[in-house]
């Protein structure tokens, strides 16, 4: 380890986690969500790992994330869901990304950009069933297929997909679930009555937690985010076999011994209570460390847990080893899966009071990723 820190990315344990989300997806298609650099565990590698492991698609939340697979070489086939206007449609087009369209608007853009590109968008129309951010309501659905099938007459586009996004599937018994699935079968059967349907049109509704709870809504294919990178999308039912994948760690930039009573970083809101051994470690809140960890997250160092001691600085934090006899260059361990009795990002979520998807995306770019498993 030659970097002060650095993300290290076990792509066994997401081979591991893509294959068990294949056995839970009651033989639907898996597509694995890599947007946001794969939720902060590297675009390409991650992605490799899945495809070998038999995710048969990709999503990404932009174009540019698709277009960067495939400048890599990927050649799987990947939905980009999140178009704003003026983006390089025509490029993904003519790259055989496939694109979502929402309203009438951007099926219109869509197909321009394949017209001047002389190449047929491949579409997935999506329904907001009930979650109120992406997709066409009902009420506007009707409109959004007829708008396709004119576009596909036309030769301009051809739907390939139907879909929508669930808002509660991690919260057990949530009514919303229930109602979003009927509303989405309402979607489809409203596409079936208006000729926008087939063999050829893949159904998907399902995200991780509803690939592990929820049978009946896996269609014809799942798209799996959190869960692939071994983070339980429904904590308070377990860990569902998965394995974490990312293991960020630090090596001590110094230690000193200071005197009892001894205020620590910004605004002295860590006081020692004795005399005592600080060490520093050099990730802070521009590394993606919340600054909301400040004396309430814990690492592992010495092979002792340690909570971070003091406020939480730009790019670096404070921990109180007491008389154990650490060095500068000894690693910390801020978390992992756990299997050294280091902190999961599972408890640094539940300590912050966010999610797993925060803690691992929000780590920057001045933390190398180290990746483990690789195959040659």
């Amino acid at each position: 380890m030659a970097t002060p820190a650095e993300a290290r990315v076990d792509l066994t344990a997401i081979r591991h986690n893509v294959a068990l989300l294949r056995e839970r997806a009651s033989g639907a298609e898996l597509m694995t969500a890599v947007k946001a650099d794969a939720y902060g565990h590297g675009l390409v590698p991650a992605s490799e790992a899945m495809l070998e492991a038999g995710a048969g698609r990709l999503g990404t939340a932009f174009v540019q994330e698709a277009l960067d697979l495939r400048a890599a070489g990927v050649t799987a086939p990947i939905l980009a869901w999140l178009i704003t206007p003026g983006e390089p449609i025509g490029e993904a087009i003519g790259a055989d990304v496939e694109v979502s369209a929402s309203d009438e608007r951007l099926l219109g853009e869509i197909a321009a950009a394949a017209r001047a590109t002389g190449v047929t968008a491949r579409v997935h129309l999506e329904a907001d069933t009930g979650m109120s951010r992406g997709g066409a309501p009902l009420a506007a659905w009707p409109g959004l297929l007829r708008k396709a099938l004119e576009l596909q007459a036309e030769g301009a586009v051809e739907v390939v997909g139907i879909w929508s996004h669930f808002a509660c599937a991690d919260i057990p018994g949530h009514p919303a679930v229930e109602s979003q699935t009927d509303a989405f079968e309402t979607a489809l059967k409203l596409a079936e009555q208006a000729g926008v349907a087939g063999s050829h049109v893949i159904r998907h509704l399902a995200n991780s937690a509803a690939v592990m709870t929820l049978p009946r809504t896996h269609f014809d294919m799942v798209r799996a985010g959190i869960a692939v990178y071994g983070l339980s999308p429904v904590p308070e039912l377990g860990d569902f076999g998965l394995r974490q994948a990312m293991t960020l760690v630090a090596r001590l930039a110094m230690v000193k011994r200071v005197a009892e009573g001894s205020g620590v970083s910004y605004g002295h809101l860590y006081v020692t209570g004795r005399e005592t051994t600080l060490g520093l470690v050099p990730l802070g809140y521009a590394d993606g460390i919340l600054r909301h960890a400040t004396d309430r997250a814990e690492v592992l160092a010495g092979g002792r847990r340690r909570r971070v001691a003091g406020r939480v600085c730009m790019d670096q934090f404070m921990i109180d080893v007491g008389d154990d006899p650490l060095r500068a260059g000894d690693e910390v361990v801020l978390f992992g899966p756990g299997d050294r009795g280091e902190p999961t990002a599972q408890e640094w979520a539940d300590t912050l009071g966010t999610i797993t998807h925060e803690i691992v995306t929000r780590i920057g770019a001045r933390v190398p990723r180290v990746y483990e498993g690789q195959r040659t």
